[in-house]
């Protein structure tokens, strides 16, 4: 199964992606976790994102493309993947489709998933991080068990810069103006699902299964 998962930040995509990849048995490649790891490690990749992201705007396209070829270059690829966080510009998208063209693996499908933005915008703020271990909390919906520290690791949790109220706006047109077209872009492929991602992790992945199962055997 390839699959490609759509949505503007905050939308859920990222948890529903652990978990379709762990029923599965799919490898999850997620550029927000691809880029965070070479900003941690300070590769020049990586230095080149920061400034990008600090500001809550899209990385360029040569970035992003490069670290995920790499990705998927690897063994756990071969089996199949779920995109999280990429394509998120029709260039990108099209470039996407050579690389997996060369290697005849084109995508099964490709799932937008759909939230109004006032929730996007209370899931975002309320994030909370771990510089250590990379495990992410929430305030309101999974706190850790030890208040403002990992219940991991006891790192104090931090805010990312790109979830304060300013970034989140910047982040929120950002997706309108760049990353909607790739909706009718992968419409017009005939790939494209739609979710209401809205209710509850439960539900949402529920409805989710119901789209992805007929690939599992792809």
């Amino acid at each position: 199964m390839r699959v490609v998962f759509l949505g503007a930040p905050g939308v859920g995509k990222g948890t529903q992606a652990d978990r379709v990849a762990a029923q599965f048995k799919i490898a999850k490649i997620s550029t927000g976790d691809l880029l965070r790891e070479a900003v941690r490690v300070q590769t020049p990749l990586g230095r080149e994102a920061k400034q990008y992201m600090d500001q809550g705007r899209l990385v360029p396209d040569s970035v992003v493309i490069g670290l995920v070829r790499d990705k998927l270059a690897e063994a756990p690829c071969a089996n199949g993947f779920v995109l999280d966080g990429f394509p998120r510009t029709v260039p990108q998208a099209e470039e996407l489709e050579q690389v997996l063209r060369a290697t005849q693996r084109p995508l099964n499908r490709v799932v937008t998933f759909k939230v109004p933005r006032e929730v996007v915008i209370k899931r975002l703020s309320g994030r909370r991080s771990c510089p250590k271990c990379q495990a992410t909390f929430h305030v309101e919906f999974a706190p850790s068990q030890k208040g403002a520290v990992c219940d991991r690791c006891g790192e104090t949790l931090v805010q990312r810069s790109d979830d304060k109220p300013e970034a989140i706006e910047t982040r929120l047109k950002v997706y309108e103006e760049q990353t909607a077209p790739l909706i009718q872009y992968y419409a017009n492929k005939r790939l494209l699902s739609e979710l209401d991602a809205s209710g509850s992790v439960d539900a949402v992945f529920e409805a989710l299964f119901g789209v992805l199962a007929p690939y599992s055997a792809l």
